[in-house]
């Protein structure tokens, strides 16, 4: 017998499925957003500012050029809350899925709260000192991040009606354009107020002047501010009840679920504990995650969300961790020597403000309005196929767009890359793990697919940092080998988007279904009580 997630099934699940858009559905978006918002402008922030660190802590006055952070020390700077998040996304996906989703998330946020504090608090007798006590905090910030993604998720996908939920989940990832766009403006602000309090000279008319010893305060305050908003929403993340379907189906209290929900959706709600002791006995509801039967069901599911989460991730962050040195190399932002510390900061911003405002914001809202429409499948498609065109763009005639008098067309060509990720793959990876796999596992599989983004991120950001360098090795920045250089690596990065495009078709749409239809947990499965008679011949399967 199949039970759809209309009648037959749970009043309390279907009431939600049902329920017209209401304020806490805004609630929820907000308080689950906000945390992206927080996330993106922790994680990105420092891209802003590694130019400063170098200048602050690795200038030699007697070279022609300001310092820059050692290859190694880059590296680490720039990927180490990545292996964090990563991390954190494997441990507090499986922990939302053994405790509940409210109980770790307010974990998650603390941890983001002291993490961004004391990374501008980090302190040393040596450079060396100073970021290797960065590198720690920003470690365990991005801890506190990764349990962001599975959890936000997926409280979203089990708030959320059937008919919007796309939107939902989109708009709380949406957050992340906002908070990128946030760290951009704040650094214009921070370093405009110091520029104006402190002036200085280019590095080449006085290389110790150029750099103010007030500077070192200003990537401090920008590090720091990232604890602002998450702080903000801690009451509010403590308020809301846990999510109706862990609490129904994960730790089976059927009571609980339906006050839960009939204090939220303002109506009365039956608990049917003994409907739900039925369909959490049954086949459908009793795998694990390492089972025959979870690989048979969710096995290719679970590789389509983790596998183009990775090669959309390689893209991705490779391109926004590292778009300074990209401007750079188009002349759109100086030689460094041209400029003092913190008008380099000034400029490096500015670029990543106009990005962020014409490329990445746009983008997320697309996905918001259209994704419900559409479809998840055919945006990612879609996005995919786009990153790769505009990705050729740019490589193909990569000699023309660095020609002066070209400049702008190659910013419009990366806006649209940065666009058709944002209205594409980068919105639909983070959605579909949160609908497609069963309630006891939703936050491990989300968790995973996650995870498996942020290794992609780390080659990204580890592997652009070197293969970017020019192939002539006395063209290279200083300590590092030569690289393939940008072209070869904008070839690359399309391969990567083209595989991604590919293995899209191994996710399922999940447009206007219930997340127990796509999960297998509504329906007993006729397919499912063959196979186990086929198996126990002399057993009755009661389902």
């Amino acid at each position: 017998m199949a039970r759809g997630g209309g009648g037959d099934g749970l009043q309390v699940l279907s009431a939600l499925d049902a329920a017209k858009t209401q304020w806490y559905h805004f609630t929820a978006i907000v308080v689950a957003g906000m945390g992206f918002f927080t996330d993106a402008y922790d994680l990105f922030c420092i891209s802003l500012v590694t130019k400063l660190l170098g200048r602050i802590y690795y200038t030699d006055t007697t070279q022609p050029d300001p310092g820059s952070l050692p290859p190694n020390v880059a590296a680490a700077v720039n990927g180490v809350a990545f292996c964090g998040t990563l991390s954190g996304q494997l441990f507090f996906g499986w922990l939302g899925d053994k405790l509940g989703r409210k109980s770790v998330y307010g974990m998650t946020l603390m941890l983001m709260v002291i993490c961004s504090i004391a990374s501008g608090l980090s302190f040393g007798h040596s450079p060396n000192g100073v970021m290797a006590t960065l590198c720690f905090f920003r470690f365990w910030l991005g801890f506190g991040i990764g349990g962001d993604y599975p959890l936000s998720a997926t409280i979203m996908s089990e708030y959320a009606n059937k008919k919007t939920r796309g939107a939902f989940i989109a708009a709380v990832f949406a957050m992340q354009g906002f908070g990128i766009l946030a760290g951009g403006i704040v650094t214009l602000i921070i370093s405009s107020a110091f520029r104006a309090g402190y002036p200085a000279p280019a590095y080449q008319d006085g290389p110790a002047a150029s750099t103010v010893p007030e500077a070192d305060f200003v990537w401090r305050i920008i590090l720091m501010l990232g604890a602002a908003p998450a702080l903000l929403t801690y009451y509010w993340r403590m308020k809301m009840p846990e999510t109706a379907r862990y609490t129904a189906l994960v730790a089976k209290n059927a009571k609980q679920a339906a006050a839960d929900m009939s204090k939220v959706l303002h109506t009365e709600i039956v608990d049917e504990q003994e409907k739900l002791d039925e369909m959490v006995t049954s086949r459908a509801n009793s795998f694990g995650l390492f089972s025959r039967e979870f690989a048979r069901r969710h096995g290719l599911h679970l590789l389509g969300t983790a596998s183009t989460w990775f090669l959309l991730d390689i893209a991705f962050y490779s391109q926004n961790l590292f778009q300074k040195d990209i401007f750079t190399a188009i002349n759109w932002i100086p030689k460094a020597r041209t400029m003092s510390a913190l008008e380099e900061v000034f400029r490096i911003s500015r670029a990543q403000t106009l990005i962020a405002l014409c490329g990445t914001v746009p983008g997320y809202w697309f996905t918001v309005a259209l994704i419900d429409i559409v479809g998840r499948f055919a945006i990612q498609l879609m996005g995919f196929l786009m990153m790769t065109v505009f990705m050729l763009g740019l490589a193909i005639p990569y000699h023309h767009w660095t020609t002066p008098g070209n400049h702008t067309g190659f910013v419009v060509m990366y806006a649209f890359t940065f666009f058709f990720a944002n209205f594409g793959p980068n919105s639909t990876t983070f959605i579909v793990p949160a609908e497609i796999f069963p309630a006891r596992l939703r936050s491990t599989c989300h968790g995973i697919s996650a995870a498996a983004g942020k290794a992609g991120a780390i080659i990204g950001a580890f592997g652009f940092l070197y293969a970017a360098q020019n192939q002539d090795k006395s063209k290279a920045d200083h300590g590092y080998p030569a690289g393939i250089g940008v072209r070869n690596s904008l070839f690359v990065l399309a391969a990567c988007n083209m595989l991604g495009f590919v293995l899209t078709f191994l996710v399922p749409e999940s447009k206007g279904k219930s997340l127990e239809e796509m999960s297998g947990e509504a329906d007993d499965g006729d397919d499912a009580v063959a196979d186990a008679r086929a198996v126990r011949p002399a057993e009755t399967q009661m389902v």
